[in-house]
């Protein structure tokens, strides 16, 4: 399933002395300890039926005991199967290095590689020094949806006398499946990240968008236009970004608009740009997918047409359609479950699209992998993003 022909970031070799978080045999071995505690609770529980001190504990110890062995096993298992922690330094929090940005030419041929990006703090609250963030209901005339809650973040510049009348560049950020746009300010912190890139001049001053994809009660749409059904990319290309031109100072050119998202946020990201390039010039995913099935959470997104599916497939999409004039910023891992299509993805990319990827040494399908991508990002975004202008006379 690998892509062919494309330089990557040079991968860590693997310590195969230690038990892989993710593999079978650390599994086998957390399953076989969890029975083995369960049968020794067992076969020991009559001699621990005294009253005294020994006795209290060593029920305590078995019953906790056995606990601990049932969940550690669960968990290895559950971990997995979803992929949220890849490594035991990734569960740990002991990788904190940032993601570095590859550039990729047609064919797969890394041509410029970014650094890592330093940490900006900004003194003070007040909103002309670090902004304010708003939360707001958005309602799409088209689609008949709302996005609700959603948060705004406008940066200091929008309030400054410096920029009256100026119309600001946007950046929606979307959260995964069932995430909340709350996580997005408190744990990946983009109203934090974003600051940080616009005070080092890594970004232009930008009004940033942080909202869930899911906008019919609990059900994935995958931000898709479901047959019959919601019309959930309606309301992301056409509703929300003439809601917003409409209620702030906000660009309304194409190329003054991009998206950002992790997860199902990350393909809905790529897919807006890659379908709709009229509506965003630029993506990025952190730790995306590429193609989508029905499952228990979305119904039938395709109404039974296999043609819908794969308009919806954007591996496909960039291997038989006309390239749109995007740009595109992959994120990954080496130990990513979806390393393999990000590769693909690579090899199938011609011109005009434009093709940069992420690839952490190591890294799971978590929020801490994700805060140490959005940093060097931003700083991708910052040179495709179009500048804030003055508002038109009149």
């Amino acid at each position: 399933m690998l892509g062919g022909g494309c330089e990557v970031d040079e991968s860590v070799p693997y310590d195969h002395r230690v038990p892989s978080l993710t593999g079978v045999p650390i599994q086998i071995i957390a399953s076989v300890l969890a029975v083995a505690a369960f049968a020794a609770t067992m076969w020991l529980w009559p001699r621990l039926g005294g009253r005294n001190w020994r006795a209290w504990l060593g029920r305590l110890g078995a019953f906790f005991g056995t606990q601990i062995a049932v969940l550690v096993a669960m968990g290895l298992v559950a971990n997995s199967y979803f992929g949220f922690y890849s490594t035991w330094s990734d569960l740990l929090g002991l990788d904190g290095s940032p993601g570095t940005v590859v550039d990729h030419q047609p064919g797969g041929k890394a041509v410029s590689v970014t650094g890592e990006q330093k940490m900006y703090s900004s003194q003070g609250s007040a909103q002309d020094r670090s902004g304010t963030i708003q939360k707001v209901e958005i309602h799409g005339e088209r689609s008949g949806l709302t996005g609700t809650p959603a948060y705004v973040y406008l940066p200091p510049q929008y309030f400054q006398p410096a920029y009256a009348g100026t119309r600001f560049p946007m950046l929606l950020a979307l959260s995964g499946y069932p995430g909340t746009p709350e996580k997005l300010i408190s744990l990946l912190q983009y109203p934090a990240s974003t600051l940080n890139a616009i005070e080092a001049k890594q970004l232009p001053p930008t009004v940033l968008v942080m909202m869930r994809p899911t906008l019919v009660g609990n059900r994935d749409t995958e931000c898709m236009d479901v047959p019959g059904g919601p019309q959930a990319e309606t309301f992301f290309t056409e509703d929300l970004p003439k809601a917003m031109s409409a209620s702030y100072r906000v660009d309304d050119r194409p190329e003054a608009r991009a998206v950002i998202g992790d997860s199902t946020g990350g393909y809905c990201a790529v897919k807006f740009a890659v379908r709709k390039p009229d509506s965003y010039r630029s993506a990025i995913a952190l730790s995306g997918y590429y193609e989508v099935h029905n499952d228990p959470t979305t119904g039938d997104l395709f109404g039974g047409s296999a043609e819908v599916k794969q308009d919806n497939d954007l591996l496909w999409r960039l291997r038989n359609k006309p390239a749109p004039p995007v740009s595109l910023l992959l994120a990954t891992s080496n130990n990513e479950e979806n390393y393999p299509a990000t590769q693909q993805m690579v090899a199938a990319f011609k011109e005009p699209t434009k093709l940069s990827t992420i690839t952490l040494e190591s890294g799971g399908h978590n929020f801490h992998t994700w805060t140490r991508e959005i940093p060097p990002a931003l700083t991708w975004l910052g040179s495709r993003l179009a500048q804030p202008q003055p508002a038109p006379a009149g």
